[in-house]
């Protein structure tokens, strides 16, 4: 994992592809919860097998798709578990809004969704703007 956004995966063939979750836009490593955005997706998708939904690469040659993983309290479930939601729902990453366009419908919406909700329980990321606004508002 390089960010909370990005990962690296073996193919079937075993050749190193990095992977940019599409929709998401996580904090880099030495930007505030940049770490513990990484560290998340790391506990998510580390060592366990996937499948990424792609359609293209970026200028930079990363896959540009969503990562689907068994998640650990469902053994045996198959990859039901995007993790790119997953940031999201925990509140490690933001919806990217300008790429909507790119995702799916149904996945647009979910994310908007996930973030919508993570926000309002001022969970991850979202936490730290409560704390701001708070102190803000009490000066």
């Amino acid at each position: 994992m390089t960010r909370g956004d990005t990962l690296m995966c073996l193919t079937v063939d075993n050749r190193q592809e990095l992977i940019r979750l599409r929709g998401i836009d996580a904090p880099g490593r030495k930007q505030p919860f940049g770490e513990h955005a990484r560290q998340h997706l790391a506990d998510l998708a580390h060592g366990k097998s996937a499948t990424v939904h792609w359609t293209y690469r970026d200028h930079h040659g990363r896959i540009i798709g969503a990562v689907w993983v068994e998640p650990v309290d469902c053994p045996g479930c198959g990859h039901t578990l995007d993790v790119g939601r997953a940031q999201l729902a925990s509140g490690m990453a933001r919806w990217a809004q300008r790429y909507a366009s790119q995702q799916p419908v149904e996945e647009r919406y979910a994310y908007e969704f996930e973030e919508s909700e993570a926000r309002a329980r001022r969970t991850g990321l979202w936490r730290k703007f409560k704390e701001s606004s708070q102190t803000q508002a009490s000066h």
